[in-house]
């Protein structure tokens, strides 16, 4: 026989028949509260706390909040695991780039972040140019650069880069009316390598980078803010084949120098400034490659300290286009 006094916290249904209601709690219960809002609609939620943020960032700049659509008609970027772009830092980089109308798709600005003039001009052209301008926490700005990376405050998203072609580089260099000075890598796998010698190229009078294909560093985000900008205003071509590119160089008329410790010829003893040149940079460790060493029409040394081994690629580079660029201001 059954315990009389049943389960326990079990409800005894005595009665039989028709009973009271509940009024339908229980079927209202079971329907929930109805589809869960937007993230960005969620005033705790970290996308609800960012469109709060570029809320306030557009009615301090006197304009009104963003929404889905972009002024300029295009939709707000959402970077995933996949997106290819890459983000720029800092605010030189980001300046100059603005400048340059490179296509950015969005804009990345600080909280709080200090207003100076540089800030002032890229929120303007941004604003002119339709391009998203999102306000993000300092972290955010870390995470994105990369944690080592200075952003200043300032970041831009912008689509892969676009290389030019070997040869279209000395074609505008001698539609420009200059002698055609460029400068090629061969092997140099360090971006900020790439950055810092695409900084020189434009300083010392140059026209143009070229890197190869494979085992190389590309104008990745690294590159971009090693050159402070100037990646973009000097064009960074790709050859797929090095050698190759440097003989159809040749036949254009153009003197192939590369850069060696053991070269025969000083810096000091070259007299061509006055012809077409590209300077050859040779890898970090290894130098020049067998193939291009055969190709170059002299390999030069520059003369440095015995207590020194050797120099990096970035500041090879920068001394032999610096003496470059006296000798042709010398001649006039």
């Amino acid at each position: 026989m059954a315990s009389s006094k049943g389960r326990p916290g079990a409800m005894k249904k005595n009665k039989k028949g028709p009973q009271k209601g509940t009024g339908g709690l229980g079927r209202k219960a079971l329907e929930g509260k109805g589809p869960t809002p937007k993230a960005e609609d969620r005033t705790y939620h970290p996308a609800g706390k960012r469109k709060a943020a570029r809320e306030r960032l557009e009615a301090a700049r006197g304009g009104r909040p963003q929404s889905k659509q972009s002024p300029g008609g295009r939709p707000p970027v959402k970077r995933s695991k996949n997106d290819d772009t890459e983000i720029v830092t800092g605010r030189n980089s980001v300046l100059e780039a603005l400048r340059a109308r490179i296509p950015a798709t969005s804009l990345y600005v600080a909280t709080r972040i200090e207003m100076d003039d540089r800030v002032k001009e890229i929120l303007s052209m941004a604003t002119g140019r339709g391009i998203p301008v999102l306000e993000v926490t300092r972290p955010e700005l870390d995470r994105m650069g990369g944690f080592d990376s200075v952003h200043q405050g300032v970041a831009i998203a912008v689509p892969p880069y676009e290389y030019a072609h070997p040869v279209d580089l000395l074609e505008k260099a001698v539609d420009s009316g200059r002698t055609p000075l460029l400068v090629a890598l061969d092997g140099v796998t360090d971006p900020r390598n790439l950055g810092a010698i695409i900084r020189s190229t434009a300083a010392f009078g140059g026209q143009g980078v070229i890197v190869p294909q494979r085992r190389s560093a590309g104008v990745t985000a690294a590159a971009w803010k090693t050159s402070a900008g100037a990646a973009a205003r000097t064009p960074v071509a790709m050859a797929a084949n090095l050698t190759q590119s440097l003989k159809e160089l040749k036949k254009q008329g153009v003197f192939v120098i590369g850069l060696d410790g053991g070269g025969d010829t000083s810096l000091h003893e070259l007299e061509l400034a006055d012809r077409p040149i590209v300077v050859v940079v040779g890898s970090e460790g290894k130098g020049l490659s067998r193939l291009v060493t055969e190709t170059c029409d002299a390999i030069v040394s520059i003369p440095i300290s015995a207590a020194t081994e050797s120099l990096n690629a970035g500041i090879a580079a920068s001394v032999t286009l610096y003496e470059i660029a006296k000798r042709r201001a010398e001649q006039g």
